[in-house]
């Protein structure tokens, strides 16, 4: 490993690339019920308190040796109990996340490289080759996943530029103010809908123990890189909100929503509207780099996980039992069934929830009580910032809840 200390912006851009997922395309459908003044609250609320919880996690991984992961801290702190429920947790959300994207990276891999013979190349071939070449990124090591993650954000921040240029330049008020609304038009009922999308479209918490290692324990350092990256992510959701609905009328979001947000759904009724030119290829591209940068994000934190369970070291032997487990599973199920996560991606905001506000809040408690402060950083806040992310936590658990019963109300368009 380089003596040189890694830089400030490769974490960074591990973090932005693991937030800014293919999740960004679901929020303007998800947040349509609530419009934009309302995403806007909803994106901050869900930003302060994701980031709050990533920090609490930060502050209490700085007792424990580098490397040391969920797995450490939860049955140090928390007892063995909670640690099955965490585990559970954690293992279900990045493994489903890394099928998912493996399915969908594949399946733009295989188009693109159709598209460039002409011919058409198996699903499965994609699939191969996408997580062939990104998974030996992540089994080298964590310097090469922010290098190339760094190349991935730099094309994102241009094809995203590229594809919603023109839109924000066409954004018109009273589309964006949906002053065309019925007198008496309800907004915030919807809100149950839009908060566990968004608290999926901010999930970062798996990285911030490899982070810790990647800087070699600087805490400061990755306290900083966890600002920077989500506020790139939130900076560029807020302007994909803003140009979608800016543009979109609230009321005619019905294709969207009954397409669950597929682009090629909402480019084609945004292009009733306003001139999307050669916006969908861009935005296929667009999507591709996100997936492949979220891959990297999320398996990183899966690998840094396991081997924290095992306690296997950096030794190739070490990386490379690592690297099957992380991988190995995820992919077979993808090759074998390929449409599975369809069933139950709905869950994966509230399995988050409780490793990414619950968990840090209740580690930062106890860890105040055994250790005092942290080592060389303590995250703002005192007795109401656990209570403020615990109490997301809760939230997002009743909201995910009550919209899988239909308990609440569903915007429709």
């Amino acid at each position: 490993m380089s003596e040189k200390s890694p830089s400030l912006f490769g974490g960074a851009m591990i973090i932005a690339g693991t937030v800014v997922g293919a999740g960004m395309f679901a929020n303007p459908t998800a947040t349509s019920g609530v419009w934009f003044a309302g995403s806007l609250a909803v994106l901050f609320y869900t930003w302060f308190s994701m980031l709050s919880g990533g920090l609490m996690l930060l502050e209490v991984n700085t007792h424990y040796p580098h490397g040391a992961s969920f797995d450490t801290m939860v049955k140090d702190l928390l007892g063995q109990g909670w640690n099955v429920v965490n585990g559970l947790s954690v293992a279900f959300v990045l493994y489903l996340l890394t099928y998912a994207y493996i399915f969908v990276g594949g399946d733009l891999t295989a188009q693109g490289l159709g598209n460039l013979t002409g011919s058409a190349v198996p699903l499965a071939a994609g699939q191969l080759l996408f997580f062939v070449v990104l998974a030996l990124c992540v089994w080298v090591s964590s310097h090469w996943v922010g290098r190339l993650t760094s190349v991935l954000i730099g094309g994102m921040v241009v094809a995203f530029f590229w594809a919603t240029g023109g839109l924000l330049g066409s954004v018109k008020m009273p589309v964006l103010l949906d002053s065309a609304a019925p007198e008496g038009t309800q907004y915030w009922i919807y809100v149950a809908a839009a908060l566990p999308v968004c608290l999926a479209s901010f999930g970062f918490h798996g990285n911030v123990s490899s982070l810790l290692k990647h800087y070699r324990g600087d805490a400061p350092k990755v306290a900083k890189a966890l600002w920077i990256g989500t506020l790139i992510a939130l900076v560029i959701y807020v302007l994909w909100q803003l140009a979608i609905q800016g543009n979109l009328p609230r009321g005619e979001f019905a294709p969207v929503i009954a397409a669950e947000g597929q682009v090629s759904v909402l480019i084609k009724t945004l292009s009733k509207f306003v001139a999307t030119g050669s916006m969908d290829l861009v935005l296929t591209f667009f999507a591709y780099m996100a997936i492949a940068t979220s891959f990297l994000g999320v398996t990183l934190g899966l690998f840094d996980y396991i081997a924290d369970i095992f306690k296997w070291d950096d030794s190739t032997a070490g990386r490379s039992k690592t690297a099957a487990l992380t991988f190995l599973p995820p992919l077979v199920c993808c090759l074998l069934f390929p449409t599975g996560f369809v069933t139950v991606i709905g869950y994966v905001g509230l399995a988050a929830a409780v490793w990414t506000s619950i968990i840090p809040a209740m580690l930062l408690y106890r860890s105040r009580q055994k250790f005092g402060g942290g080592k060389g950083y303590s995250v703002y806040g005192g007795w109401w910032l656990m209570v403020w992310v615990f109490a997301f936590g809760i939230v997002n658990i009743a909201a995910q809840i009550l919209s899988q019963m239909e308990a609440v109300p569903v915007f429709k368009g």
